[in-house]
């Protein structure tokens, strides 16, 4: 059975930090590419950034520079460490896999699993 649990959301204020984790189990890891995922009120889930299995990295335009994705594969587990946040960048945040290595992927249908997603608030 996969899983995927997310970890690390919480409340911050505008120009903090947060470090999302990401736990896999019931994938080979090395061979998914892991993204992450962001979902507003009101709005539509949007991409945030992906890391390919090989270590290829894609980030949506307006986290580059500020957000950074990494991952481990010994621990079976993805990072998103979120910098200078902003009252925009405040959402449900959700860790993705797609079961291929190689590309990483922008839109939601190409992701085969989901966590259950947790909560990040910026406060002005």
């Amino acid at each position: 059975q996969v899983q995927l649990e997310e970890f690390g959301g919480g409340l911050v204020q505008a120009g903090g930090s947060l470090r999302l984790s990401c736990a896999v189990s019931g994938l080979t890891f090395n061979s998914v590419t892991m993204a992450w995922f962001r979902q507003a009120p009101g709005k539509e889930r949007e991409f945030v950034a992906a890391v390919t299995g090989g270590g290829n990295i894609r980030y949506r335009d307006s986290v580059r520079g500020r957000f950074t994705i990494s991952r481990d594969n010994a621990k079976n587990t993805v990072y998103l460490q979120m910098n200078s946040l902003n009252v925009e960048d405040t959402a449900v945040y959700y860790c993705a896999a797609d079961r291929q290595p190689v590309f990483a992927q922008t839109t939601l249908g190409s992701y085969d699993y989901w966590g259950q997603g947790t909560q990040v608030t910026v406060s002005s």
